[in-house]
Parts: C-alpha cells; sequence; structure tokens
C-alpha cells in the first residue's frame, strides 16, 4: 500500500515537471515570480532607454541646425560687410581708416569659429552618447529575448552577472587624435576669416 502510495507521488511529480516543461516560456515566467520581476524590469530599463535616445537624436538635430545658422551668419555677415565697405570706399581716408572694418571682422570671425568649434565638439560628444545607449539597448534586448525565449531555464545569476560585467567592462577605445572633418571646417573658416581681411584692404586703398 505504501509502495503504491510512493509510485503515485512519483508519477504526479514526473507528470507535473512535464507539463512544467511543456509550458509556453511567457506561462512560466508568469508563474515564477522572480522571472517575473527581472522582465518586468528590463521591459521598464529599456523604454528609458528609448526614451534617452529619442532626447538625444532630438538634442543633435538641434545641434546641427545651430551650426547650419552660425555657417549662414559667418557668410551673411562677411558679404555684407564687403558691399558696404565697397560703397563706401570713395573717401580718400577710408584706407587709413581700414583697421577698424578690418578689426571688427577679425572678431566676429574668430568668434563664429569658436562657437562652431564647440557645437561641433558638442555634437561629437551626444554622438558618442548616442552610440553607448544604442549599445545598451542591444545587450537589455538581446537578454529579454533570451528570457522570454528559455523561460524557466534562463540562468538568472549567469546571464544578469554577465549583463552586468559586459557594461562595466565596455571601455572606449582611446583613439590617436587625427585630423577630423571639424579642423578641416574650422581651418576653412579661418582662411575664409583671412580673405576677407585681405579683401577689405583692397576695397578700402585700391
Amino acid at each position: 500500500m505504501a509502495n503504491n502510495t510512493e509510485e503515485q507521488q512519483h508519477s504526479t511529480t514526473r507528470s507535473s515537471i512535464m507539463e512544467w516543461k511543456h509550458m509556453h516560456p511567457l506561462h512560466q515566467i508568469a508563474e515564477t515570480p522572480t522571472h517575473k520581476l527581472l522582465l518586468k524590469q528590463w521591459l521598464k530599463e529599456e523604454e528609458l532607454i528609448n526614451n534617452r535616445i529619442a532626447l538625444k537624436e532630438t538634442q543633435i538635430d538641434s545641434t546641427r541646425k545651430e551650426i547650419t545658422m552660425l555657417y549662414i551668419f559667418f557668410f551673411l555677415f562677411h558679404s555684407t560687410t564687403l558691399m558696404l565697405l565697397f560703397n563706401s570706399s570713395s573717401s580718400s581716408s577710408s584706407c587709413h581708416r581700414s583697421w577698424v572694418p578690418s578689426l571688427c571682422s577679425l572678431l566676429f570671425s574668430l568668434g563664429i569659429i569658436w562657437a562652431l568649434r564647440y557645437k561641433s565638439d558638442v555634437e561629437g560628444h551626444m554622438e558618442k552618447m548616442l552610440l553607448r545607449e544604442k549599445e545598451d539597448k542591444g545587450l537589455l534586448g538581446k537578454c529579454v529575448e533570451e528570457l522570454k525565449k528559455k523561460g524557466l531555464e534562463f540562468d538568472l545569476l549567469k546571464e544578469v552577472d554577465a549583463l552586468r560585467r559586459a557594461k562595466s567592462l565596455r571601455v572606449e577605445a582611446k583613439e590617436v587624435r587625427k585630423w577630423s572633418s571639424r579642423d578641416f571646417v574650422s581651418l576653412f573658416f579661418f582662411s575664409m576669416a583671412c580673405f576677407s581681411l585681405a579683401l577689405t584692404r583692397v576695397i578700402l586703398c585700391s
């Protein structure tokens, strides 16, 4: 009688285990508090990362618009200044006072070049942050998919530790400083400023 009872218990246990294994992974997660809580936390974190990515993309677009406006201001200022100087260059004493518009042009050009360089550095920094957020999203999304796919077979300690280690060990490679497109843009605008100074001198003293 006792043997029959033990056999029934073993068979019941085996059948429950088989039923548990045949359950969909999402059902297994729903029945397990730890897996369910972890999935909720990861989904919430994934949503926060998406919000941060959208915010950074908006900020990058705004910075690029500001850089474009600085380009326009630079060329608009110099074209207007040169036209005004050309129209007022009939005076004989204009050559002696040519240092005044030259100094104003130089100061304005240096200010615009500094602003362009600053905004370009801000854009580069935000692009690196955006790339990091996208990498975090990829790592987290991979873990979420594995959890949904494996259910109870998902090793919480191993996978969570692997995710934490992947984030902490991610070190940015220190690249050797090279000439970038931002450097060439700064050099181009500095050359244009020098050309504008020379042209101002020619217009007022010719």
